[in-house]
């Protein structure tokens, strides 16, 4: 058995011979961040909007006539609204229509008259929505209200051409566009930013030491007993009852300096691309790892058995098979205590390593306690 300090890990990985396409994340100092990139107001956040509607104007690239029989039933009934009316008998051919969805969503304190972009997305067969327009089309809530009207023309970053022969070329996905600007909220939607007494400050990452230093930058800018934790998540903030002092209230808490706890030490294996991220808080107890690799080698041949000229015998061809077996030789290395990412980062900067190498190492010092991180395998 060798021992090494932590400087030579990279002759420990390179024992190892496994090859290591890694993505790491270097260490970064502790700094402070705002809370409005640390939290969110409870009750002030995005509505999901949704709709059905028509895009017309294709270039024969809409819905097939057999096989869309909803693209015929919303345009007959467009039309009739429209006061036109289609004989029964007579069957629309919507080459130049497609069905779509739409959706979008509606931001916090939108108000009617403004606009927001939407998205369509083909729910027939449509090859294309490249240079179509979307009709005017309700946008309803989850509670089933019109909250804004979308109609424009679509912007389609992907393109799709096709040959005689059946030849074709797809370029990103033309069956979806975009209409910036292209729905009118037509109703707001209420929030408690201004009925309750205390606003509620929820973290993006539940942590309780950042939760409290959260709660003690306020009470240190605003005064003693302004905010108190209520868990791990949440802040509760004593505001001004007045809504023009509470804008700038917010806006005051938004922008103090708070530095975040520590993350949990992890490190996270993507099996199949081979990435792998170990965060900063990442340490090694000491542990010996002597990693070998066994190879087997079989190789087949063919030998050609001929009989005597004249022999009774006719000519076969009989296999033969090598078989070998190969060990490449690993020596144990030792961990000094408190291996950092520092020198992991260092280390596998030097050498490749395959992913179902460093996982079956990882996931042995995890095993014997020596990893100080949650291993999460995805």
């Amino acid at each position: 058995m060798f021992k090494h300090s932590v400087s030579t890990l990279f002759s420990l990985l390179a024992a190892m011979a496994v090859v290591v396409p890694a993505a790491l994340v270097t260490p970064t100092a502790a700094f402070a961040e705002r809370i409005k990139d640390l939290a969110t107001i409870q009750g002030v956040r995005d509505n999901q909007l949704l709709g059905y509607g028509l895009v017309v104007g294709l270039d024969g690239s809409g819905d097939k006539v057999g096989s869309s029989p909803f693209t015929q039933q919303s345009l007959r009934s467009m039309l009739t609204q429209l006061g036109i009316v289609v004989p029964p008998g007579v069957n629309l051919n919507p080459k130049n229509v497609a069905a779509v969805t739409v959706h979008a969503d509606l931001p916090a304190f939108a108000k009617p008259g403004q606009q927001i972009d939407v998205t369509v997305s083909s729910i027939g067969d449509a090859k294309s929505l490249r240079g179509g327009a979307l009709l005017m089309t309700p946008l309803k809530g989850i509670d089933g209200q019109v909250y804004a009207i979308a109609q424009g023309n679509l912007v389609v970053g992907g393109l799709s051409s096709e040959g005689a022969d059946g030849s074709k070329v797809t370029i990103n996905i033309p069956s979806s566009g975009r209409v910036p600007g292209g729905a009118t909220v037509e109703r707001s939607v209420p929030t408690p930013f201004g009925e309750d007494a205390l606003l509620t400050l929820n973290l993006k990452s539940g942590d309780f030491t950042t939760v409290q230093r959260v709660t003690d930058a306020i009470n240190q800018a605003i005064g003693a007993g302004t905010a108190f934790a209520v868990d791990a998540t949440s802040v509760k903030v004593n505001a001004p009852k007045n809504i023009g002092q509470r804008v700038g209230f917010v806006s005051m808490i938004e922008n103090l300096q708070v530095n975040p706890a520590a993350a949990v030490a992890k490190v996270i294996v993507n099996s199949r691309t081979g990435t792998v991220v170990i965060n900063s808080t990442v340490r090694v107890s000491p542990a010996a790892v002597s990693h070998g690799s066994l190879t087997v080698t079989i190789s087949e041949n063919t030998e050609v058995s001929q009989p005597n000229p004249l022999g009774a015998g006719s000519t076969v061809v009989v296999p033969q098979s090598n078989v070998g077996v190969s060990e490449e030789g690993s020596r144990m290395f030792v961990f000094d205590p408190g291996v950092t990412l520092d020198t992991v980062v260092r280390a596998v900067n030097q050498v490749g390593a395959g992913p179902s190498d460093l996982v079956a190492i990882l996931e042995a010092l995890k095993q014997a306690g020596a990893l100080k991180a949650d291993l999460v395998v995805i």
